[in-house]
């Protein structure tokens, strides 16, 4: 079994999260891609102290990048969405 700091791998700080989180209570995250809803919604409930409403994922595809005349691929990746109970909140960087 995966511990609950392997299932959130680090959370993403975008203009669009940051809108999720101010008006929907929702929170983005970079998961493994083989994790599913429910290892990340306990994943989320046990680390921050938190009740989960919802969660939403999706696999972000990597781009396709040229150096020079060689041309690779980033690898795909998934981020999860997760919905907060009212009144919940997570202080990743309100400190700062």
């Amino acid at each position: 079994m995966k511990s609950a700091y392997d299932v959130i791998r680090r959370p993403l700080i975008t203009e669009k999260a940051n809108i999720d989180k101010e008006k929907g209570n929702s929170y983005h995250f970079e998961v493994p891609l083989t994790v599913d809803r429910q290892e990340i919604r306990e994943a989320v409930e046990t680390v921050f102290k938190v009740k989960v409403e919802d969660v939403r994922t999706q696999i972000v595809r990597g781009k396709f990048k040229r150096i020079g005349r060689h041309i690779g691929k980033r690898p795909n990746w998934k981020k999860a969405i997760v919905t907060l109970r009212a009144g919940d909140k997570i202080d990743l960087f309100e400190g700062l």
